[in-house]
C-alpha cells in the first residue's frame, strides 16, 4: 500500500506557532521524516521554528526543481507510493494554493495516493474574510504586470469583471513593489470602488484595512515596503 502526502501549511512570518497552526499539526510535522518542498533551506527554518522534536538533519526534503516535468514528479512521489508518508510544504502558507505544489497533488491522486490537507494559515482567506468584500463570489489573480501602464491596464480590467460579476479581486505583488501597486490601484480606480489592503498577516505586523479609492486618497497610507501584502478590490 502507498503512504499519505500529508499538504502542511507554514507559517506567513514571524509569529508564535500555537497561534497559527492547533497541536494535531504540529504533531504531524512531527511525525514525518520526508517532504516536499520549494527550497529545502526554508523548509529546514521553517521546521525548526515549528518545534520539530527530531534534529533536523533527519528530515529529508526533496526541493521542487526548476522544470516540474511528470518524471520529475514521479520521483518526488515514489517514495510515498512505496509506502512512505511524506509532507507538502510550500514557502507561505498553504501549499497548492497559489503555489506549484498542486501539480504533485494532482499527480498523487492519478496514483491512488491519498491526500489529506491540514488546517493552518492561508494569507488569502485570511484576506478576504478581514476585507468586508464579498466572500460569495471571489478569485485570485496571483501577480499583475510589472510595467506601470500594464498594470493599471489590467486593475481596470478587473474592475471591470467586477462591476460585472459582483466578484472580489485578489491578487499580491513582490514586497518591494507593493508601494507602486497601491498607487497604481488609487490611479485606475473608480472613486467607488472599495480597495482592501492586508499587509503581514497573522504577524505583529499585521494590519488590514478597507476603504473607497477616494478615502485611501485622503488618509495616510500605510507602509508596506518589503512586507507580504495581499490587495483585494470590489466594485460598487
Amino acid at each position: 500500500m502507498s503512504g499519505v502526502l500529508h499538504l502542511l501549511p507554514v507559517g506567513l512570518g514571524h509569529s508564535e506557532p500555537a497561534a497559527t497552526h492547533p497541536a494535531k499539526v504540529l504533531s504531524q510535522f512531527d511525525a514525518l521524516d520526508y517532504f516536499i518542498a520549494e527550497r529545502a533551506k526554508t523548509a529546514r527554518s521553517e521546521l525548526k521554528r515549528l518545534g520539530y522534536s527530531r534534529p533536523i538533519q533527519e528530515a529529508e526534503i526533496h526541493e521542487l526543481p526548476a522544470r516540474l516535468d511528470a518524471q520529475a514528479i514521479d520521483l518526488l512521489l515514489a517514495p510515498i507510493l512505496a509506502g512512505r508518508d511524506g509532507g507538502l510544504v510550500s514557502e507561505a502558507g498553504c501549499p497548492a494554493v497559489a503555489d506549484p505544489g498542486s501539480l504533485i497533488v494532482r499527480r498523487a491522486h492519478e496514483q491512488d495516493i491519498r491526500v489529506i490537507p491540514h488546517v493552518g494559515p492561508s494569507s488569502l482567506l485570511l484576506a478576504l474574510m478581514a476585507s468586508g468584500l464579498d466572500g460569495q463570489s471571489f478569485a485570485f489573480h496571483g501577480y499583475l504586470p510589472q510595467k506601470p501602464d500594464e498594470r493599471v491596464l489590467a486593475i481596470k480590467q478587473l474592475e471591470r469583471e467586477s462591476a460585472k460579476l459582483q466578484r472580489t479581486q485578489l491578487f499580491i505583488e513582490t514586497p518591494y513593489r507593493n508601494t507602486a501597486m497601491l498607487a497604481s490601484l488609487l490611479d485606475a480606480c473608480a472613486p467607488s470602488t472599495l480597495i482592501c489592503v492586508a499587509r503581514s498577516l497573522s504577524t505583529p505586523s499585521e494590519w488590514i484595512a478597507t476603504r473607497s479609492a477616494t478615502g485611501w486618497k485622503k488618509s495616510g497610507l500605510p507602509d508596506l515596503d518589503r512586507q507580504p501584502t495581499v490587495f483585494l478590490l470590489l466594485a460598487i
